[in-house]
């Protein structure tokens, strides 16, 4: 399986990726291996992620998620959360 995925850090900000691992991935994140941006605003969590069949579909997705605005990221995180 492949995800796309939202990490919150901890300055508020969000964070968009994607893996086929998501829980090596966000303890990557957490341990400073994960990606630059990251790497200083540790510790993240978890906000929203996605499945997908293919890693194809997963980086596409993950592009479509970095054009949105931080609301409409909010609002989807907190429609996933209800």
């Amino acid at each position: 399986m492949n995800y796309t995925y939202i990490v919150e850090c901890s300055d508020g900000s969000l964070y968009t990726g994607w893996t086929n691992d998501l829980e090596k991935r966000i303890k990557a994140h957490n341990d400073g291996k994960g990606a630059k941006y990251t790497k200083s605003r540790r510790p993240v969590v978890l906000a929203y992620y996605e499945e997908f069949q293919t890693r194809e579909e997963a980086m596409r997705r993950e592009w479509e998620i970095k054009q949105m605005s931080r609301q409409k990221k909010m609002r989807m995180i907190s429609a996933e959360k209800n």
